[in-house]
């Protein structure tokens, strides 16, 4: 039995929704190294990954450093609040 494709859409949509974005702030407190050194250990970010994440959040307040569902971003997001980090999940 073949799916329709509006059956298709519809598990596609329910994927997405529960997709959320672990989003990071600028701040003027923490260094550069510091928020590149957290989102390698904890983000799992390639060091360039990282860098590049970091010079977003400086230059536009904020940055989404990592997509994916809830029990995946959350122990991840109290990571970095534990840093000292501002993160939030969307």
């Amino acid at each position: 039995m073949t799916k329709t494709k509006e059956e298709f859409d519809e598990q596609l949509v329910e994927l997405l929704v529960d997709q959320r974005n672990l989003i990071v702030f600028n701040d003027d407190v923490n260094t550069f190294d510091f928020v590149i050194e957290a989102l390698v250990k904890v983000c799992k970010h390639e060091p360039i990954q990282a860098e590049q994440c970091t010079m977003i959040i400086h230059y536009n307040g904020k940055c989404s450093v990592k997509k994916g569902d809830w029990e995946a971003l959350e122990p991840m997001c109290t990571a970095l609040l534990d840093r000292g980090i501002t993160a939030e999940i969307h």
